[in-house]
């Protein structure tokens, strides 16, 4: 999160082509055995595919179809939260459309809280005027944010109860409906979906 302008070897924002490109790709590798997993007794077998998103999803205009060409370049231009929050709601879109092409895969999208990471660790590279006081947030980190196994707890929520829907972001631990407007547009979903399944053609 919140890395210096840069870009993935295949050409993506780095931002959004770890996030959400590179885990889209391996998706697309796992449909297949998730699938046959799903058919494998009667009644189907009730198989998820959670991703870990973050209410930064917010962070950042989604781009219309016209600029998904910008999402081959570093998009410097925009700051590295808008970044970040771009490619977190389309982690969120993605998963959200998922269902509607494989409706017998469950497909989830989480928030799992401000938990006790190094995930600002990129903060001091993109703003070097800030690290003098860095220190101090990891110190208010430490404070306020949650242990790293309390983090985890929405991802557990969503994998195994019978209450998750499918198509749902969740913030912790089971919370539905406080996803920003980015992530409950479903015509964000239809466009980030066909772009990124042609993006993906050749692949897997």
């Amino acid at each position: 999160m919140a890395v210096p302008p840069g870009k993935t070897k295949d050409g993506y924002e780095i931002q959004f082509g770890t996030n959400h490109v590179g885990h889209a790709l391996l998706t697309k590798l796992l449909l297949p055995t998730l699938k046959q997993t799903a058919a494998a007794t009667t009644p189907p077998q009730d198989v998820r595919i959670i991703t870990v998103a973050s209410k930064a999803e917010g962070w950042g205009s989604f781009p219309s179809p016209s600029e998904f060409d910008k999402l081959k370049t570093d998009m410097a231009s925009i700051s590295t939260f808008a970044r970040y929050g771009i490619s977190k709601s389309a982690n969120i879109l993605y998963a959200n459309a998922l269902p509607r092409y494989h409706p017998e895969i469950r497909s989830i999208s989480v928030h799992p809280g401000s938990v006790n990471t190094n995930i600002t660790s990129g903060i001091g590279a993109s703003y070097p005027i800030l690290k003098p006081f860095l220190r101090v947030l990891g110190f208010f980190g430490n404070v306020l944010a949650t242990p790293v196994s309390t983090g985890a707890k929405n991802q557990l929520w969503a994998a195994v109860s019978p209450e998750a829907k499918s198509g749902e972001f969740y913030h912790p631990v089971g919370v539905a409906g406080k996803g920003s407007n980015n992530s409950r547009d479903q015509g964000h979903e239809e466009d980030i979906w066909k772009w990124t399944e042609k993006e993906l053609e050749g692949h897997g």
